[in-house]
């Protein structure tokens, strides 16, 4: 039943069950003993009822008796309010009549020649019959002393039904008693069925949820499903964690092969830009190395030699290690030596940076992709007048990385090439220099787990100025 999956439809149910139970016992047992409490409150107000009687009628023979002794008006309101007494205690009498009928028929009778006997011993006096009241005035007291006797048996009679019912009374408490006992014993045994109901409902689902929870923590997203045979919260929970657990499973391995991807890209690009020697600048290098050779002297040579010799073991070092920015400006020198050897006046190449902000560690080949960027895409083209400026200083916390240049600039397009995501995309729709340029942007927010690290300003036929924010050392050491 739909109402019934649920477990607090369960406890709710339990509950008005034992409610029930309680309170259809509750009003058996209250109304058995408001009907023998009313018995005997029936009964012990007949017997004071009898009482009263008896005294009445006795207080009546002696009002009549005083009246005729002193026959004064105080006598005689007295005997009056007596007689109405005892004729309220008449009617009270008749109302009572039930299994005494026939003895209180004759009880009544009896009272009521009482009452007419001192009503003639009145009667007598009141016309100065002394032999009339004096012989009613003694039939007055023998009825008032049957009415005693009378009511002793009624008493008597009644005190006899009365040991009926008390036995009656006992015996029902004797079974009051053995009932209160079984009623126990029901409860306490529907109460531990009702325990052991609700802990194999909810006690083994939970225990089963949280053995497969610690499993999870140790890292087993592929254990047995939990199975809860419940159809209530507890069920829906099981489904929800197994449902959870397989798709933290799938997350975790898509995780997996994306990292996997993600690092054999970043060593194949990273490679990639290692390898990327640029075949016209080797042979216009090597043409110029060979006319210097032809007409100077080899100290000139040497220094070019020397300068391609350093960018070619640099070039070829370790990709996996971070190296002091001091080192990537060295290389741009020896690159600016070789190509101002190449184009003399034509290209100006100036560098302007602070020593302290040198020290600061960053990705290997960052700088020279940006330099070369410059010089073949931004200068190499204008017949005079280039210039390449690499300024290096602090700002806040961050040290501050600019190259710039003054040559045909980049469009929109262009830019947004360096900001692809991937260097893949960056191929879609940039030149083989920005592929090189996304690849330094990438490699800096992996290097320094930040994101605004690389920013590009372009403007057509005026330039291009690139800055890179690395953090400082401290900034370093945090996000490490």
């Amino acid at each position: 039943m739909k109402w019934f999956s649920s477990i607090r439809a369960k406890l709710l149910l339990c509950f008005l069950v034992f409610i029930l139970l309680f309170n259809i016992v509750s009003i058996a047992i209250y109304m058995s003993s408001n009907r023998l409490t009313n018995e005997y409150d029936t009964s012990f107000e007949r017997f004071l009822l009898y009482n009263d009687v008896s005294q009445h009628a006795n207080e009546l023979y002696e009002h009549t008796r005083a009246y005729v002794s002193e026959r004064g008006e105080e006598q005689l309101n007295a005997y009056f309010e007596k007689r109405a007494d005892i004729k309220w205690n008449v009617e009270r009498l008749r109302a009572e009549q039930g299994e005494e009928a026939f003895h209180l028929s004759t009880y009544i009778s009896l009272i009521e020649t009482h009452v007419q006997n001192s009503e003639i011993t009145i009667g007598f006096v009141l016309r100065e019959d002394v032999e009339g009241y004096t012989a009613f005035l003694q039939e007055t007291q023998n009825t008032a002393v049957y009415i005693q006797e009378d009511t002793l048996g009624l008493i008597d009679f009644g005190l006899t039904e009365y040991q009926s019912m008390y036995r009656d009374l006992q015996s029902r408490n004797e079974a009051f008693r053995t009932f209160a006992v079984f009623l126990f014993a029901t409860t306490a045994c529907l109460a531990i069925l009702a325990a052991f109901w609700f802990s194999g409902g909810i006690h083994k689902p939970v225990q089963a949820l949280s053995s497969a929870a610690k499993e999870v923590s140790k890292g087993n997203f592929s254990g047995t499903p939990v199975k809860i045979e419940s159809n209530d919260e507890m069920k829906l929970l099981g489904d929800a964690f197994n449902r959870m657990r397989t798709d933290i499973n799938a997350y975790v391995e898509e995780m997996k092969e994306k990292a996997e991807m993600s690092r054999l890209m970043n060593e194949l690009e990273f490679k990639h830009l290692q390898n990327q020697m640029n075949p016209h600048f080797l042979f216009n290098t090597l043409n110029t190395v060979s006319k210097m050779a032809y007409l100077e002297n080899a100290h000139t040579t040497s220094e070019l030699m020397d300068s391609v010799s350093r960018l070619l073991r640099y070039n070829l070092g370790s990709a996996d290690k971070a190296v002091p920015l001091k080192d990537e400006v060295d290389v741009v020198r020896s690159y600016f030596h070789i190509q101002q050897t190449r184009f003399q006046e034509r290209i100006d190449f100036q560098i302007e940076m602070e020593e302290e902000a040198l020290d600061v560690n960053v990705p290997r080949l960052v700088l020279q992709p940006l330099v070369e960027n410059a010089c073949i895409h931004g200068v190499e083209s204008l017949e005079e007048g280039g210039t390449i400026t690499l300024r290096i200083f602090t700002q806040g916390p961050y040290t501050i990385v600019e190259v710039a240049d003054n040559g045909i600039g980049m469009t929109q397009k262009q830019v947004e090439a360096v900001f692809a995501r991937s260097v893949e995309e960056a191929a879609h729709v940039g030149h083989s220099t920005q592929i090189g340029m996304a690849n330094v942007r990438r490699r800096l927010q992996l290097f320094y787990q930040q994101e605004h690290l690389f920013d590009v300003r372009s403007t057509l036929r005026e330039g291009t100025v690139i800055r890179l924010y690395l953090p400082n050392e401290q900034e370093n050491e945090e996000s490490a």
